[in-house]
């Protein structure tokens, strides 16, 4: 008897279907680079403009830059995380290590828990970075969320007080700076003008202060304590 392998269906954006699904039908076609579940409906992006890939680039390395000077973090780009029932892929992440006393950790292949920061570059605030994917952060307890929107030109930082995202402006000198990473500060002038030495500047600038020297101790002495 000849047995007929049957051919699984790729992704398609509208489906409905649990993680264990989206995951199984992902595995089955490699060929399928982006692809999100949110609140069990399955994105997928359009073919990316070469200003979001720019944008996206951008951002991942001023989260590397900020990661390689700071020990006991990682970050990374495009990564699929295990949010709640769904399966997120944000544009970026910066993280505290576990052993460092972060709140996330690898799963298999993918990320799990609760990296301390998501990142995505949106196209516009109709785009569903802003409503579903925010609701699905603030629901599963990311305690901030930057989202960068190009045909704005805003960067909107969220930051979770009391289980709920308020929007977190920069300070008196335009300087976005943030609360779960000191030292990670932010020109958000520059950065959406595409000037990334002013970025890197200013990011250099956190990174000399004191409160990043703090926390860097304060994840040395974390996982010696392990």
């Amino acid at each position: 008897m000849t047995t007929v392998e049957q051919q699984v269906q790729p992704l398609t954006a509208g489906d409905k279907l649990s993680r264990e699904e989206f995951l199984r039908i992902w595995e089955e076609h490699p060929e399928i680079k982006f692809a999100e579940l949110i609140g069990g409906v399955v994105y997928m992006p359009s073919p990316l403009s070469i200003e979001h890939g720019d944008t996206d680039q951008n951002l991942g390395a001023w989260m590397c830059y900020y990661r390689t000077e700071t020990p006991g973090t990682a970050s990374g780009n495009n990564t699929t995380a295990f949010l709640l029932n769904d399966t997120p892929q944000a544009d970026g992440n910066l993280r505290i290590l576990p052993e460092c006393g972060g709140k996330s950790r690898v799963k298999g292949k993918y990320l799990a828990g609760k990296p301390e920061l998501f990142g995505e570059v949106c196209l516009t605030s109709a785009a569903y970075d802003l409503h579903q994917k925010l609701d699905l952060y603030e629901a599963a307890g990311i305690p901030e969320y930057l989202a960068v929107l190009m045909h704005e030109k805003e960067i909107r930082w969220h930051v979770l007080v009391d289980q709920v995202y308020q929007l977190m402006p920069p300070d008196a000198d335009g300087i976005w700076r943030s609360r779960v990473f000191p030292g990670l500060w932010l020109d958000g002038k520059a950065f959406l003008a595409g000037n990334q030495a002013r970025v890197f500047e200013v990011l250099k600038m956190g990174l000399a202060s004191r409160e990043h020297q703090a926390f860097v101790k304060k994840l040395a002495k974390a996982r010696r304590a392990r």
